[in-house]
């Protein structure tokens, strides 16, 4: 894990500053202590980081779970009673992952997780647009369309024409200056520009305009622009943060009836994240899905008996993780207790952060998720990639990520029922080695997303130097899932050389370049 720290440790930082304002935001979008949101991101980084088997994904207090989160301390009677709830939410989280519940997770098309990823960076950049010209009417980490302060994503970007804070604006450019000069020009120039990330100098630059501007009335930057992290004036005043759990609410059935919403929501949540970070993983790993259910459950039990919030794995902090060369769990893990040093020993100075750079940061994770280009790649694929993922950005930016998924997911199933059938025998395996490792498999005539988790759980389970046939001969529909798992396997693939013999009615072909386009020519044939 520690020979990849010099791509990690950078990573790590660029993480904390991204998670630093989500935490407290959430917080306080939740209506919950704003130190839960640090223990809850804490929590995730150090424990859910050290027990998951994702190397790139970063876990913490979820936005989608604010509404629910502030509803229920309202109904329990108060945050003690509801982190009984969180603690429960926690043991159903585990017992789902012994009942392996992750394969839950592969059964979302590509498409709908693809929609998922641009759906979250347009509302990243939706909701940092106004934060980014010092308009702070809603706290950070809200991803639902309606906000906090009645406005909607649309109507606060239209707000901040009268309430532009000049200060704000101008460290923010500078920031996001900043960030696009380090991206494209200065970490092609030397390893000390790729050691120290461009956040990290945007950050510092805040803080210097901060203490420069402090006694201009015009330029400088007032405490309702900046971060806001509790200050405690003595270590009874920092343990007297941490909140306990009521455990005489237990009998209280509106408790589990919360912490089973919990639960489903947060272990949802987590499996469309796994899934969507594991998409854009340059290395292609595979996240097992059981595992993570039972790190995010001992998370959730462990971050509610101290009081902290609910946790999943999140996108944004995980693809932001992905985008600054993190390699393994040591980014998550290392940024983890850079949350928990920060807030004990540098309170003071991480409020001297202006939030409007925090949001050029953020503004430049959300553009790397939703590239125009992306739209053209999946409108080329055909309508049944384009629908569902059009139906699903449409969704999260004008409801919330739940809505959006569900939306995306029924529209995918329609598409699939109209234009296929399922078969029973959709992959066939035949076992050839007489000692040398020899496996055919052969593809049926449909082959959809719902067998996702059969063919990538065979293709894992082979053993190394194993020379495997893949006979698509009798395929007559092969959706693009499959094909991208074929893609992302072949990558695999070399590291414990398998050969791959793919036999068509084209021909047969010895470990093709490129499934996609080998499919795409093929498709483009035939039509």
């Amino acid at each position: 894990m520690f020979k990849n720290i010099k791509n990690d440790l950078p990573a790590s930082v660029v993480v904390f500053f991204v998670a630093l304002p989500l935490c407290l935001g959430i917080a306080l979008a939740s209506g919950a202590p704003l130190f839960s949101g640090l223990i809850a991101g804490i929590i995730g980084g150090v424990v859910v980081g050290a027990l998951s088997g994702s190397k790139i994904g970063v876990s913490g207090p979820a936005a989608g779970l604010a509404a629910i989160v502030l509803t229920a301390i309202g109904t329990l009677g108060g945050y003690e009673n509801f982190l009984v709830a969180v603690v429960l939410g926690g043991i159903i989280q585990v017992i789902f992952g012994f009942l392996k519940a992750g394969i839950i997770g592969y059964y979302f098309p590509s498409s709908v997780i693809k929609g998922m990823l641009t759906g979250i960076g347009i509302i990243i950049i939706l909701k940092q647009i106004p934060h980014f010209f010092g308009y702070d009417a809603s706290p950070e980490g809200s991803d639902s369309f309606i906000e906090a302060s009645g406005e909607n994503s649309f109507t606060a970007i239209f707000n901040i024409v009268d309430n532009i804070n000049l200060g704000a604006t101008i460290i923010g450019f500078i920031g996001l200056a900043i960030l696009l000069l380090w991206s494209n020009v200065l970490s092609k120039k030397g390893k000390i520009f790729q050691i120290i990330q461009g956040p990290l100098v945007a950050v510092v630059a805040g803080i210097v305009y901060y203490f420069v501007t402090i006694q201009n009335s015009k330029y400088g930057i007032n405490s309702a622009h900046l971060v806001s992290v509790p200050v405690p004036d003595s270590l009874d005043s920092f343990l007297g943060q941490f909140s306990f759990p009521n455990f005489s609410a237990i009998t209280n059935p509106q408790v589990w009836v919360t912490a089973f919403t919990i639960a489903l929501v947060a272990s949802l949540e987590t499996l469309l994240c796994v899934e969507a970070s594991d998409k854009i993983d340059p290395d292609k790993n595979v996240t097992p899905t059981n595992r993570e259910l039972l790190a995010q459950g001992t998370g959730n039990i462990i971050s509610g008996l101290i009081g902290g919030l609910p946790i999943t794995q999140v996108i944004v902090r995980s693809s932001a993780n992905i985008q600054s060369g993190g390699k393994t769990k040591l980014a998550t893990i290392i940024h983890g207790f850079l949350l928990l040093i920060s807030v004990i020993l540098i309170p003071t100075l991480l409020n001297k952060i202006p939030l409007s750079v925090l949001a050029a940061i953020l503004l430049v994770v959300g553009y790397n998720l939703a590239k125009p280009k992306v739209f053209k790649e999946i409108f080329q694929l055909g309508w049944k990639q384009w629908i569902p993922f059009t139906v699903t950005v449409v969704g999260i930016v004008f409801a919330d990520l739940l809505v959006g998924i569900a939306l995306g997911l029924m529209v995918g199933i329609i598409v699939i029922l109209i234009k296929s059938f399922q078969n029973s025998h959709f992959l066939h395996i035949e076992d050839k080695s007489n000692g040398k490792h020899r496996i055919k498999m052969t593809l049926a005539e449909e082959v959809t997303f719902f067998n996702k988790g059969a063919i990538l759980k065979e293709l894992d389970s082979l053993p190394r130097e194993t020379h495997l046939e893949l006979d698509v001969r009798k395929t007559r529909y092969l959706d693009n899932d499959i094909i991208e798992i074929l893609e992302d396997f072949a990558f695999k693939a070399k590291e414990r050389n398998i050969d791959i013999q793919l036999i068509s009615e084209r021909g047969v072909v010895e470990n093709p370049p490129s499934y996609i386009e080998f499919f795409n020519l093929r498709t483009k044939k035939t039509a």
